[in-house]
């Protein structure tokens, strides 16, 4: 008995030390069980004898659920969650290529976030909206003017809608019309307001991030009803009003009758009447922890002399009766936004130092400026950030590659601002002993931290003044920092993949030796695939070659060529160009192709060393944005084999030929871009050339775009343009820059410098044997 007793207790320790580990799961989820059956047990007898929390006054709406009128969702509002959209086809007709969208957001059905109205008239258009314009505009993703009559001319960068009738009903009816037609399934809310209202944008923007887009709201500045109803309450018009989407959603339908039924002078009194009648919610200042401050100017105000706090933490100002005040109010707020970032930035400072002595690195841990990421380090000497050296007249790092420019422009803005920020720190820190003026600028270097922003260190020499009037000349290295700001998402229209690329390519008698190998390519990756591109071909005669065209035709051959792939393809038609000139000119040869296609035409200028495919026509279509941004892709030229590989197997050119080849920055001739950008640029550039056809022969569609658009050039390397290796000719006829690009680009197209040192090895070691 005592042995199966003592075999017993082994066996129960052995079980207990193997279930040690588990212990504090088990009780854990023990205690977990526990406190949730209590919380439920609570929770039922808390719904036994419910109490509700006093709400915003409201009236009972028409047939509006009461939930509603409390401001909460009814039982059939929307489910906010994202949802992915289903795809269906319907067998009963053919099969059509499925265009995903790009986004996430967009699949998702995500919302964005803020629409913004502004009501104007044509009295008002040309002053007060245009101070609304500059002042907040720029603040807001999406902002309209919408008017009753418009005048002739409408300022230049306003978005106006006008209805084409001044009444004020009439007016805020159509608005509420258009936004819901327009924009009613795109944003979750909307922000009405007049051009006599200077808004603080910002603080707009982080009211609505703090509510639940769930509920059917409409927050402003109540004002009651003259004689009506004492809990009514409507949001007045001059200081803004914010509506929830479910509650334009569920307005909508009740607008015909409001303009029936509905009799009122004043917009904002109709809306809000209309909004109490027929959903059963009045206008509230004060919604889920949030308030919505505003301030009412006076006559003959003054805002710099306005230090009331009711007036700083004010969300909406009126009345605003000129352009000026607009102005002087937008300087006065935004200057208070600054003494609140600058003193927030002080506090989490302060509290940085305070914390960072009790991490294990201690004080030693500060980075300097303190809040900002500590500078990159590099892991090999090819991470290594230089530093540009510069002083108040010239840079010593040009973009051209020469080893000294004139300093001008942006960089010549940006060492001015630099050197009078640092004489300014020096004396806000020593000031009262000391003062302190620029003499000189000794030496000053610069680099861009990629996790931080760009840095200075100046050499400065400086006079200190004591308050004797005593002065001493000295030199003073200060370091800088100019750290990187909130990064924005810049909005861009949306292009799809369905846009038609129309390929040109110019074809003289040196390229037909690479003709086979485009059309080959672009049969395989556009036709076969069914791909939305088509081809237009340029043939360029030299004047001789042009006279013998009836005995002996130069592009017989490629003619033939295209003959055979519209056989292959019938329902594809290859249309050419016949062009004679000595001097085959980018932009002459663009003038002639631009006036036989369509303004709307979305042009890729391809080389006949290109490689067709549709990743890169993707690509194409994404990146140019009409009345937006033109493309100019690097392409990814290949090495000379018989340099890089001398006899050796080549190597595949999908795994590892980045190795064998580099990105050819001096090319230009690969370009996308709309037909209407390049007419409107090359309008610009007929007016300031006067005829003088000289100039075009210096000039590439890249020059065009540059010099005579605004628009975004976005050029950046384009793996997928690979070109194999040929040596091109370069024309002499062209400019001397053109043709330094076209020998620069044939020179480093070599090959990379440790096979050209291998090669000129090997070739002195020939010789020396």
């Amino acid at each position: 008995e005592l042995g199966r007793a003592v075999a017993a207790a082994m066996r129960l320790g052995a079980f207990l030390s193997a279930l040690r580990p588990a212990l504090p799961l088990l009780l854990g989820l023990s205690l977990g069980c526990s406190l949730s059956l209590l919380r439920a047990s609570w929770s039922h007898s808390a719904a036994e004898e419910r109490c509700l929390a006093p709400g915003p006054p409201g009236l009972p709406a028409r047939g509006a659920p009461p939930e509603a009128a409390e401001g909460r969702p009814g039982p059939g509002h929307e489910d906010f969650r994202p949802r992915i959209v289903p795809y269906y086809r319907d067998p009963n007709k053919p099969y059509k290529k499925v265009l995903r969208t790009r986004y996430i957001q967009t699949e998702l059905g995500f919302h964005e976030r803020l629409f913004v109205a502004v009501l104007t008239s044509k009295a008002t258009l040309n002053t007060l909206a245009v101070a609304v314009n500059k002042t907040v505009a720029h603040h807001f993703p999406r902002l309209l003017y919408f008017t009753g009559l418009r005048s002739a001319k409408v300022p230049h960068g306003m978005v106006l809608v006008a209805h084409g009738d001044e009444r004020p009903i009439w007016l805020m009816y159509e608005t509420m019309n258009y936004i819901h037609q327009h924009f009613g399934s795109d944003y979750d809310w909307f922000y009405i307001m007049q051009d006599d209202t200077y808004a603080q944008a910002e603080q707009v923007k982080a009211l609505v991030t703090h509510l639940s887009i769930n509920q059917d709201v409409y927050l402003g500045r109540a004002e009651e009803f003259i004689g009506g109803d004492e809990q009514a309450r409507y949001c007045h018009g001059g200081f803004g009003y914010l509506l929830s989407r479910s509650l334009l959603l569920k307005l909508h339908p009740h607008l015909d009758s409001c303009r029936n039924e509905i009799l009122s002078v004043r917009p904002d009194e109709w809306l809000g009447r209309c909004i109490i009648d027929f959903l059963g919610i009045t206008c509230v200042s004060q919604l889920q922890g949030q308030h919505y401050h505003t301030y009412e100017l006076a006559k003959n105000t003054e805002p710099e002399k306005e230090e009331e706090e009711e007036f700083q933490a004010a969300l909406a100002v009126h009345p605003v009766s000129d352009m000026t005040l607009m102005y002087r109010l937008h300087k006065q707020f935004s200057r208070i936004q600054l003494d609140r970032v600058y003193q927030e930035i002080q506090d989490l400072q302060m509290q940085i130092r305070n914390l960072t002595a009790l991490t294990p690195a201690g004080e030693a841990g500060v980075t300097w400026p303190v809040g900002i990421n500590a500078p990159f380090l590099p892991k090999s000497r090819f991470e290594v950030i230089s530093w540009d050296y510069f002083t108040e007249q010239h840079l010593f790092s040009c973009p051209d590659g020469s080893p000294k420019c004139e300093l001008s422009g942006a960089s010549k803005a940006d060492v001015s601002e630099i050197i009078e920020s640092a004489v300014e720190q020096l004396n806000r820190r020593y000031q009262p002993l000391l003062r302190f003026s620029k003499r000189q600028l000794l030496n000053g270097y610069r680099r861009f931290d990629p996790t931080r922003g760009m840095e200075y260190t100046l050499d400065l020499l400086l006079e200190a003044a004591t308050q004797k009037g005593h002065s001493h000349v000295l030199a003073k290295r200060v370091s800088l920092v100019r750290p990187l700001s909130k990064v924005e998402i810049i909005p861009m229209p949306y292009v799809t993949e369905a846009t038609r690329v129309q390929l040109v390519l110019p074809l003289t008698v040196q390229d037909l030796d690479f003709v086979a190998n485009f059309l080959d390519m672009f049969a395989m990756n556009t036709l076969d695939t069914h791909d939305n591109a088509l081809l237009t071909l340029l043939f360029i005669y030299h004047p001789y070659d042009a006279q013998r065209v009836g005995q002996v035709d130069v592009f017989a051959g490629v003619k033939a060529m295209v003959g055979e792939l519209e056989k292959r393809y019938a329902e594809v038609k290859i249309p050419w160009i016949s062009v004679k000139t000595e001097v085959p000119s980018q932009v002459k040869l663009m003038d002639i192709v631009s006036k036989k296609h369509p303004v709307d035409t979305l042009f890729f200028l391809a080389s006949v060393w290109t490689e067709i495919n549709m990743e890169f026509l993707n690509r194409c279509r994404m990146n140019t944005i009409s009345n937006w941004q033109v493309f100019f892709p690097v392409h990814f030229q290949e090495f000379n084999p018989a340099l890089v590989y001398r006899g050796e197997q080549t190597a595949s050119s999908n795994t590892d030929f980045l190795r064998d080849g580099h990105f050819d920055r001096h090319s230009f001739a690969e370009a996308c871009f709309y037909n209407s950008d390049y007419m409107t640029a090359r309008t610009k550039l007929a007016a300031d050339i006067l005829d003088r056809d000289e100039v075009l022969e210096s000039m590439e569609v890249f020059d065009v775009f540059l010099h005579y658009s605004g628009l975004h050039l976005f050029r950046a390397v384009e793996p997928g343009l690979v070109q194999k290796y040929t040596l091109r000719s370069c024309n002499p006829r062209l400019s001397e820059e053109l043709y330094h690009r076209c020998v620069l680009s044939n020179l480093e197209g070599l090959a990379s410098r440790s096979h050209l040192a291998m090669a000129l090895f090997e070739q002195e070691q020939a010789n020396s044997t």
